[in-house]
């Protein structure tokens, strides 16, 4: 079974607003004082925040329900009620919220240390030292705090990463990640060998570096859930450049990239503005003359013939990856 996890339903509840305090001063010196009732704590809030040392979601697995602490009532001498606790979750960045009964998008976080709140805690209600007038100089009435709020919300983890790598099974991709990165997935000469999104950070010229994201293998009908379905296809989606690899013994290395790009469009059509790049990987298994062939009838964007066992073309293609992360969009 994976440890990666990418998607969960979680049950939030705050806490309720503390109720504001009637009391009425005294002390051996005053038999009958005024308001001094305080007002009554906040409830706690549900909070996410940012944590780029996660990379799954697989702690919220086991941890559907969230409650935070009620806010506590006011006292007398004006004294106010204490704030419910707080809970606060790390999540991986690239994590998306939305609320489970409208879809509405809660949040997204995106940063280290950034925090977003899934659910408000209650106002605490105001003591009777509020409601005080001229001709009201004691009143015995305060306002009760906010109810708790509950709300079912989706977590998603869309994977944070500079170049989404996109191929059909056995394309590659993997190997590749593997001779441009340190990352180590696992390879293998069948289908589906990739299960979970690998990310892998790739060294370009001057310590400058980018992050390359190799998603599981789509296949034709994958909109449709097909093979692994869209299950992966939500970790496209905040890629700024997409890298289709298409080996050079497909049958028609044209077609297949059609294929790959109708596949994103019926996903989400705007993954169609995202830079792309073509890069035709296992290249030495075809000879310079059927590879000046094949270039005759690629399709009209930049392309590359590459070989990660022997290394042609891997320096160009980095700088190709460059060149098109450092436009200005």
């Amino acid at each position: 079974m994976t440890n990666f996890v990418d998607y969960v339903k979680i049950f939030c509840r705050a806490g309720a607003g503390g109720a504001g305090s009637t009391h009425l001063h005294r002390d051996k010196f005053t038999t009958k004082g005024g308001p001094d009732g305080g007002d009554g704590g906040r409830g706690g809030h549900v909070m996410l925040r940012g944590n780029r040392n996660h990379w799954t979601l697989i702690h919220l697995k086991y941890r559907r329900h969230l409650f935070a602490g009620n806010g506590g009532a006011g006292g007398p001498a004006r004294s106010t009620g204490a704030d419910g606790e707080d809970i606060v979750v790390d999540v991986p960045l690239g994590t998306v919220a939305r609320d489970a009964d409208t879809g509405e998008l809660i949040c997204e976080i995106t940063t280290d240390g950034q925090q977003e709140t899934l659910v408000r805690g209650g106002r605490g209600g105001l003591g009777n030292w509020n409601f005080r007038s001229a001709t009201n100089q004691t009143p015995r009435y305060a306002q009760p705090g906010e109810p708790n709020v509950e709300r079912v919300a989706i977590l998603e983890l869309k994977t944070l990463a500079d170049v989404g790598l996109v191929g059909f099974p056995n394309a590659g991709k993997s190997t590749l990640l593997s001779v441009v990165s340190a990352a180590r997935p696992e390879i293998a000469d069948y289908p589906f060998t990739t299960l979970v999104p690998n990310l892998g950070i790739v060294r370009y010229r001057d310590e400058r570096s980018f992050v390359m994201a190799d998603i599981p293998g789509i296949i034709e009908g994958a909109h449709l859930g097909k093979g692994l379905g869209i299950r992966f296809l939500r970790h496209i989606e905040r890629n700024p450049v997409l890298l289709f690899l298409v080996p050079a013994d497909s049958p028609n290395i044209r077609a297949e990239y059609e294929v790959l790009l109708d596949e994103l469009r019926q996903y989400n059509p705007e993954l169609l503005d995202k830079k792309r790049l073509l890069a035709i990987s296992k290249s030495d298994l075809a000879d310079s003359e059927l590879i000046e062939e094949m270039k005759k009838d690629l399709p009209d964007l930049p392309g590359v013939f590459i070989s990660s066992v022997t290394g042609d073309g891997i320096t160009e293609l980095k700088d190709l990856l460059w060149q098109l992360l450092d436009e200005k969009p």
